[in-house]
């Protein structure tokens, strides 16, 4: 099948995780893919896996001089971008309320929200009419847990914007939509503050289907929005999380 035949496709964090399996789905559908990372030898492990319908390019998503020389770079090599995936950020420190530093503030929101603005903005530009973008955001947009409300009002923040623009860029045709995942199994989800089985096992018994999203399975969401099947979806919000965010405000 060919979805995405000719198109070309952006996906900033594209090195791992549900960035990396879109990409892969990307390409498996007939598009051409530019990945971006921070670190130029995963990206170059990355675009070597994908194949040669990749394209790595290193960019870090908080830095909008980045992001400008991202869109320049793609503008010369192709010309348009038909699908934006603005995926890069998933910055998670928890610091109860009056305990927030700016530097946690300034770190989250600098990715999470700051970075996913400018890299649509900077990409508008070079969007063509009738493009999709999707953000990926998360069930922490609507959801709530100690110790996470930058992270969470980072990714709302992120939905406000996403909405905004889907009305804004209609004239043009362009789709804007919203991807919420809840925990995915990617292994960005094993450090840290969840650098723990037991966390892990816990939280699968509040999933309805007792486990995991595979970033397999959120690309294939992804996909699907990027392609001309969701040719009238535009300024939704999607969550994939079986049916977890039903009964919120939850806590996962």
């Amino acid at each position: 099948m060919s979805k995405l035949k000719d198109k070309i496709a952006v996906v900033t964090g594209g090195t791992s995780g549900i960035g990396f399996a879109t990409a892969k789905a990307f390409i498996a559908q007939g598009a051409k893919v530019v990945i971006t990372g921070r670190k130029q030898s995963t990206l170059d492990v990355a675009v070597s896996e994908l194949g040669s319908n990749a394209v790595g390019i290193r960019a870090d998503a908080s830095s909008v001089k980045d992001t400008e020389n991202l869109a320049a770079e793609v503008r010369s090599l192709f010309g348009k971008v038909d699908i934006l995936l603005v995926n890069a950020g998933g910055v998670e420190v928890f610091e109860p309320i009056g305990q927030i530093t700016e530097e946690t503030f300034d770190t989250i929101s600098g990715v999470n929200f700051k970075g996913a603005v400018f890299t649509t903005e900077k990409f508008v530009p070079l969007l063509v009419d009738g493009a999709s973008v999707i953000h990926l955001a998360s069930v922490s947009a609507f959801s709530f847990n100690a110790g996470n409300a930058i992270y969470s009002a980072s990714k709302a923040a992120l939905v406000a914007y996403s909405k905004n623009a889907a009305f804004e860029l209609a004239g043009r045709k362009i789709r804007v939509n919203v991807v919420e995942p809840a925990l995915t199994e990617t292994p960005g989800i094993h450090k840290g503050a969840f650098a723990n089985d037991e966390i892990h096992t816990h939280i699968k018994t509040l999933m309805p289907f007792k486990r995991y999203g595979t970033a397999e399975e959120v690309a294939g969401l992804i996909t699907f929005l990027a392609s001309d099947e969701a040719s009238f979806i535009s300024g939704s919000e999607i969550t994939i999380d079986s049916g977890a965010s039903i009964n919120v405000p939850m806590r996962l």
